[in-house]
Formats: structure tokens, sequence, C-alpha cells
């Protein structure tokens, strides 16, 4: 192969005799330049949107760990914030609990059970024999479902205890306003209610009470629940005296003691010691004058003595 030069400069011309190799080099010089330089380019470009994709694939990844981050926190905020509220909520069913405890405890005694016969102060008593287990699947249960519903239930559980209360209370009330029994815990009847002989004079005369005699210092006892109206000296002969009201028109006196226990306003109880037998007034000796009145007159107190409990 033969390559002519030819110079602009000095118009002359120059050939080149190529050879087998020469020609080789040539073609491939010719040939294998472009090709490399578009394999070239070709890498490059595979590289840089190799790059590119590496770029995105990680800002995406970036992207997507810090939303789930977000998510993440907010998935633990919402989660503490059911617990705080589960809490709140297990403190407060436990202080319903401690209060209905409390109050079962007390209707247990209003309602005079036997020891032991109902113990608020102790778990329930529960048992049974050995029984094989259910194979069935366990579902978590929901914890804010089961602390509703089991409020619920203590709702009515309050509800019907509160009712319960009010009937027992009822029933204690009218039992301790139930006039009935003997003023003395201990003694024994020296004159009845009527016309007798007076105990100074001689002369009939109208006794409307009834007297217990005793041991002088021993108690006189309310024979029903009420409110102290008077306590002192009263100047008609009764000495010491403390009268008792007890609603429906019922007031009970007790007179000639030898010293008054309660004061005017006082609330005294069924079987309260509210005086001390003594013979104070117009008395012969130690003994507890006992008169019941009806609506402002004097009755007959021995159908209240012998009166039970209804």
């Amino acid at each position: 192969m033969k390559v002519i030069l030819i110079s602009r400069k000095h118009g002359g011309s120059r050939s080149l005799e190529l050879g087998r190799w020469s020609r080789a080099l040539l073609s491939l010089c010719c040939l294998g330049l472009p090709l490399g330089m578009v394999a070239l380019g070709y890498f490059v470009g595979q590289e840089s949107q190799a790059r590119d994709l590496r770029d995105n694939s990680l800002d995406s990844l970036q992207d997507e760990l810090a939303t789930q981050s977000t998510e993440l926190e907010d998935l633990r905020l919402e989660a503490e914030r059911k617990l705080q509220a589960m809490t709140l909520s297990l403190a407060e069913l436990q202080a319903r609990m401690t209060r209905l405890d409390a109050l079962g405890e007390h209707l247990t005694a209003m309602a005079d059970l036997q020891d032991g016969e109902f113990d608020f102060s102790q778990p329930p008593a529960v048992g049974g024999p050995l029984a094989a287990d259910f194979s069935v699947e366990y579902l978590a249960p929901d914890l804010t479902g089961e602390l509703e519903h089991f409020a619920e239930r203590l709702t009515e559980r309050e509800q019907q205890l509160e009712i319960l209360e009010s009937l027992l209370t009822h029933r204690k009330l009218d039992e301790e306003a139930w006039v009935s029994g003997r003023p003395v815990e201990k003694g024994w009847v020296s004159s009845g209610f009527g016309v007798r002989a007076d105990p100074f004079s001689g002369k009939r005369s109208a006794h409307y009470g009834i007297d217990y005699a005793g041991k002088a210092g021993s108690n006189v006892i309310a024979v029903a629940g009420g409110v102290v109206t008077f306590s002192g000296n009263d100047r008609n002969g009764y000495g010491m005296m403390v009268e008792v009201s007890h609603g429906d028109g019922l007031v009970t006196r007790y007179a000639h003691n030898q010293s008054n226990l309660v004061e005017p306003g006082d609330l005294v109880r069924k079987g309260q010691p509210i005086a001390l037998m003594g013979s104070s007034g117009r008395a012969t000796g130690p003994h507890v004058h006992f008169e019941v009145y009806k609506h402002g007159r004097p009755v007959d107190p021995s159908s209240y003595v012998r009166r039970t409990r209804r």
C-alpha cells in the first residue's frame, strides 16, 4: 500500500510505501480509536447513570427512613398517651374499688351480718379441680375496651350498693326511732301508770308514768333514737330531767336523775345512756320516772315497754 503526502507550502509530494503490518496498524488506529471513544463514552455514561441511580436510591432510602422514623415516633407518643390514659383509668378504678370495699364493710355492719360472712378486705375465695386446657387461639385483649366494660359494671354495682345502703339506712332509722323497751339496764317497777296514792300527801292523784327503782348512779337509757329537747332541773317536781323527741309526735321523759349526760340538741341513739339514776325532785329514793307523750298527751308507757323490734 502506497500513501502519497502532498505539501501545500512547497507544492511537492512524497510517497510512502506501507507494508502489511503498517497497514494493519493504520487500520487499527483508524477504526479502533472511534470505537474506543464510543466504548469509553458508553462506559462513562453507564457509570454516570449508575451513580445517579445510586444517588437517587440513597436519597429515596433516606427519605423513607426519615418517614418511618417520624411514624415510629408518632406511634411511640401515641402508645405513651394510651398508656397514661389507661394508667389514670386504672387508678380511678382502684379508687372506686376501695370505696366499694369500704361501702361493703359499712353495709355488712349495718345488716348485722356475722363476722367473716362477707370479708371485703380479702379477695373472693374461688377454686376447682384440675382440668384440661382448652386448645383455643389466644388473642390479645383490647385493654381499653376491657377497662371501659369493667368501669360500666363497677358503676352498676355502685348504684346497687348505694340503693341497698339507702334502704338499710332507712331501716336503721326506723328501728332507732321505734320506741320500745325499758329505760333502765337493771331495775324493777316500783309504781305503775294511773291513779295512785301520792307518796308524800297520801291523797289519790294521777301518775302519768312508770317508776323504775334501782341502784343510784346506774344508767338511764334512751328507749329510742331522737333529739334531746330538754335537759336540766325541772321545777314541777321532776328534778333533773331529760326529754327526748323521737318524731311522729312521740316524746319520752326521764326524771329524778342524779345527773344528766346529754344536752339540748344532742342526737341520742337507742340504748344510749342519757342520765344516771337518782332521787332529785319529789322522790323517796333512787329511781327513774318514765313518761311517754303522744301528740302532747301522756299515754301509758307499758304498751311501749312491751313492744318488740319490728
